[in-house]
């Protein structure tokens, strides 16, 4: 391998969110490409993207994008359901890099899963109205039944851990009941927050349903993108080398207190960039 060869290689994979819940695809990269550096941008000071119009998403995940390129990424993850509905497009085209959203990876796994063709989404209220993940999946099934269910709820109850709280099981409970109405044998959590629900959505749905997690399948689609385009690194970090970096648009301990409590590191914080300037 040639020298340039090995730094492209060795540069980092830009992650973004419009918070702290890309975090959890944040975490299966690390799982999946253990590596590769990698950089976060959470825009906590606009977050959440799931209440704003197409127009304003783009913008921000636009400018998100020009940020990562100051840092000399090789790709970019949109780990943000939201954004990856809105604005992957115009990403792509702005960008010049490999680009991956979480939309398309879980609606791939969806469809694969599913033995009924009978599919739950459940997401922001713009993720579940933009209808992304029942066009994506109708492309490969055409025949499947998509059943959408916005859950606004869960993303607070995730980012206070109570993830296993009683509390959530009843909001679970009164989200969920009319998808299980539908015999879904499958379900799409089309939320970066919600697989950090994933026992409780798993214990009131039943083991009969399929949970799918865009997050671990969107680290799987990348390690295929990265390799079928020779930008696998596979030199090991190298000692005291902090592969790992975070931005924040806004509030940095809040964003670390919540790192900490579901990375398999310990993070000393994050940085705060003026994302208004790019």
């Amino acid at each position: 391998m040639t020298e340039e060869k090995t730094q492209e290689n060795r540069k980092s994979i830009g992650v973004f969110d419009s918070g702290v819940g890309g975090l959890t695809v944040f975490r299966e990269l690390m799982n999946c490409l253990p590596m590769e550096r990698l950089i976060y941008f959470g825009d906590t000071a606009r977050v959440p993207y799931g209440s704003k119009s197409r127009e304003t998403v783009t913008r921000y995940s636009r400018q998100i994008v020009r940020f990562l390129r100051t840092r000399d990424v090789k790709a970019i993850v949109v780990a943000c359901n939201t954004a990856s509905a809105m604005a992957l497009d115009e990403i792509e085209e702005e960008a010049s890099l490999p680009c991956i959203g979480v939309v398309k990876p879980g609606a791939r796994a969806a469809a694969a899963a599913t033995g009924n063709n009978k599919i739950g989404v459940i997401g922001t209220e713009a993720t579940i109205h933009s209808g992304i993940y029942e066009r994506f999946i109708s492309e490969i099934a055409p025949e499947a039944e998509i059943f959408g269910k916005a859950c606004p709820l869960f993303v607070p109850l995730a980012e206070e851990g109570l993830w296993e709280d009683p509390v959530t099981e009843e909001i679970a409970r009164r989200y969920l009941s009319d998808l299980l109405d539908t015999g879904i044998d499958t379900l799409i959590m089309g939320c970066t927050h919600y697989p950090l629900l994933k026992k409780t959505i798993g214990r009131v749905l039943g083991e009969e349903v399929t949970l799918v997690n865009p997050a671990f399948e969107t680290a799987r689609a990348l390690k295929e993108e990265l390799s079928g385009r020779g930008l696998i690194n596979d030199e090991p970090i190298r000692m005291n080398e902090n592969a790992f970096t975070f931005f924040v648009s806004d509030e940095a301990d809040k964003f670390r207190h919540f790192a900490n409590s579901i990375l398999p590191l310990g993070i000393l914080g994050a940085r705060k960039v003026d994302i208004e300037r790019y």
